[in-house]
């Protein structure tokens, strides 16, 4: 039996697996959390502990032996007989050491132990992860330290269950090798700058720090395809597959019922979830069949990204334990919709504040908003950048998500604020007004003062922004990190003005006013309220000379031009910053061999076989009708000469591109990359939609693969 129908029967008789009936955990009960510390540390030692959670000090190093008692205590009285510093490299995903809690005593007797050294520090093998060029393969020694701003949690895997401890990753020389660092740098970064406008409008707080909810998509298909899709397994993406005749064109999958099955699995995902720590608010179906979303409460921003990672493994753990695969592939399925991350970014004050709320004092979201604004439309090629990758690639623009044209979308209402501020002349607002529905058991709803615009990739969204440009594989550390600083940099430009200005004796209103006015306009370009999909915005753009970088590939040098170099000033360094930028360019040409290599196997050892089969099949019919005497009508004989032209033309195009390949892969990493994007990748899509044609024409007993209409809708 074609192994493909053996998975689709096999579906068929795949019953929802009933496992005993869990009881909801308790918030956060496999996490080392505030009330555990409070209970099991000394008082002056939960102190400290507190004031750095909360960073407002750094922790008295003689306080580490005790907490690392306490966390040993505690984890092993849970389950637990490793531990692990649990670190974000850039390859983005977490990596981590397990270490048993054991060591020899004096005595040379076997002993439980863990202090206050391996919580502190670890020092896993650094020579493997990818540093781009800030030390030699030679150079292996790297250091982990704890994060006491993110909690401890149990990781169970298996049969194990491992104290995990965030933490983050630097060389022995004191460079950032992770994407924790540089993200925490920026928050730092990012508060001075923040806290300098609070104290010059006299509005009290103690920090300002970013804050991050972050909507995670995924496909859900079911795991006996994966296994028989090579392209799945090692790209994450399907390299070949005609549409189905029903992909979402009816759109009855978006917020659609969903199945028990899907339903199981989100319920599972969700309590081991809430064990962790980590506050999911809402699933729903989205777009495609087959797609899924996840989105959380907003958290501060250090604490959501390892959140989001723990996360995105949770999600692929639980779909492995029923029978299911998770794909988090920005684009796994061509010509259907594709997944984001939406990056939800605001500001906050540890005495509550949210300066992105349009209640808070005016002068005070005024200029926040501003700032936001002319930080978008002076780095909106590096935003651009921080987005950059392979996957999204085949995503942005893609009428599913915004363009690679980073633009501001505001909503009507702060549109027509911002342009009477600019004009320096009153503003008549429309809130308060209702909406009558026309339905008399409905009472009128409150009018929004904005809608929402989906083909932006920077979105105003009632009391916070959301980018929607970022991928849903990423790791989104670095595209926040970018938010904070690239912030930070037009705070401090306005608050420099304001100062100067307020120094000559004139009102601060008048002032702020004044720069805030000259800060609009110089950036008013990037605000746009309309299409984003449309051609018309396409020309408008190239009129309004907005960046427009199609290419991840031609997006990575933003990191290193001059003013993206003076923006991550304190964060990242030039030397750091290069590295970072040859990793990006070595993992899109890695990502992108794989893809080429992956494509021409599975033509040449699956598919080409399954094709010439059916040739041979319907040649021999053809000898048997001819054998009796009767003629071929011209559809059979235009069905042959399809065949046989469709296969050669297939093998071709594989053929050149795996030259092509083979050629480019011997360049410099410049050059290869440059020919991997062009002329390999155009070469490997002509070469794709040769092989679906045949897909759509091969007798169906035949095809090895299983088909989008499979896979999208057996659940």
């Amino acid at each position: 039996m074609n192994p493909r129908f053996k998975a689709v029967r096999d579906i068929h008789h795949r019953s929802l697996e009933v496992k005993e009936k869990r009881t909801q955990p308790v918030f956060g009960e496999e996490t080392f959390h505030r009330g555990v510390m409070e209970k099991m540390l000394p008082k002056n030692v939960w102190a400290n502990l507190k004031e750095v959670m909360e960073g407002k000090g750094k922790l008295n190093p003689s306080h580490a032996q005790t907490i690392g008692e306490a966390m040993k205590e505690w984890a092993i009285k849970n389950g637990a007989t490793h531990f692990c510093h649990w670190f974000l490299p850039q390859t983005g995903i977490a990596a981590e050491k397990h270490d048993a809690f054991i060591d020899w005593s004096r005595k040379g007797e076997l002993i439980e132990k863990f202090g206050g050294s391996q919580l502190m520090r670890g020092e896993p093998d650094a020579s493997s992860f990818p540093s781009g060029g800030l030390r030699t393969t030679s150079e292996a020694r790297g250091y982990t330290v704890w994060d006491p701003t993110s909690l401890p949690f149990l990781w169970e895997t298996g049969e194990s269950k491992v104290l995990c401890l965030p933490s983050i990753f630097f060389s022995w020389t004191g460079k950032a090798l992770d994407m924790k660092i540089p993200l925490m740098r920026s928050d730092a970064k990012l508060n001075l700058a923040a806290m300098r406008l609070l104290n010059l409008l006299e509005i009290e707080a103690n920090s300002v720090y970013s804050t991050l909810g972050s909507e995670q998509e995924y496909f859900l298909i079911d795991k006996a395809f994966l296994f028989l899709r090579p392209d799945l397994l090692l790209a994450g993406r399907t390299l070949c597959g005609a549409s189905p005749a029903k992909g979402q064109e009816l759109e009855d999958h978006y917020f659609g019922t969903i199945k028990e099955r899907v339903s199981a699995y989100m319920a599972d995902v969700e309590r081991k979830a809430f064990a962790l720590g980590i506050p999911l608010k809402t699933r729903h179906a989205e777009v495609a069949p087959a797609q899924f979303e996840f989105a959380p409460l907003f958290e501060k921003s250090s604490v959501a990204v390892d959140h989001n990672i723990l996360l995105m493994e949770l999600m692929r753990q639980v779909a492995t334990s029923r029978n299911l695969a998770c794909l988090l592939h920005e684009k796994p399925f061509a010509r259907i919709n594709g997944s984001g991350k939406h990056c939800n970014w605001s500001l906050a004050t540890d005495t509550g504040l949210n300066l992105l709320d349009p209640q808070q004092p005016q002068l005070l979201f005024l200029t926040v908003l501003t700032a936001v604004i002319h930080a978008v439309y002076e780095h909106s090629s590096l935003l651009r950048a921080s987005v950059a990758t392979p996957g999204n690639d085949h995503r942005l623009g893609g009428h599913e998500a915004p363009p690679a044209i980073i633009s501001v979308y505001l909503g009507e209402a702060l549109e027509r604020w911002l342009t009477n501020i600019e004009l320096d002349r009153a503003h008549q607002s429309k809130s308060g007004q209702a909406l009558d529905l026309g339905i008399p058991p409905i009472p009128d709803v409150p009018l929004d003062e904005t809608d929402r615009n989906r083909t932006s990739p920077f979105a105003f969204t009632g009391n916070k922004f959301e980018f929607r440009a970022v991928g849903s594989s990423q790791n989104c550390a670095l595209p926040v990190a970018v938010l904070n600083v690239i912030v930070a940099s037009s705070l401090n430009q306005m608050v420099d003005e304001m100062e100067k200005e307020v120094m000559k004796k004139k009102p601060l209103k008048e002032v702020a006013l004044a720069v805030v006015r000259k800060f609009l306009k110089a950036s008013k370009t990037v605000r746009f309220s309309g299409d984003g999909y449309s051609a018309a915005w396409q020309r408008e753009a190239k009129k309004r000379k907005l960046p427009i970088i199609e290419k991840s590939l031609h997006a990575f040098e933003e990191f290193l031009s001059p003013k993206s170099i003076k923006a991550f000033e304190g964060v990242l360094s030039k030397h750091e910053l290069e590295s970072r930028v040859e990793i990006m360019k070595e993992r899109y040409c890695k990502h992108l061999n794989i893809e080429f290599r992956l494509l021409h196997e599975m033509f040449q050892t699956q598919l080409l076989p399954a094709a010439l089969e059916f040739q041979k099949d319907v040649a021999e019919s053809i000898n048997v009708v001819s054998e009796t005497g009767h003629s071929l009508s011209a559809s059979q004989k235009a069905l042959v000469k399809k065949i046989s032209h469709t296969i050669s033309l297939a093998l071709d195009q594989v053929n050149m591109m795996e030259k092509e390949r083979q050629k480019a892969s011997l360049l410099s990493l410049e050059k290869k990359g440059e020919a991997y994007c062009t002329q390999v990748s155009a070469k490997a899509e002509a070469a794709r939609k040769t092989i679906d044609e045949l897909e759509e024409v091969v007798d169906d007993r035949l095809w090895p693969l299983p088909k989008y209409r499979e896979m999208l809708h057996l659940l």
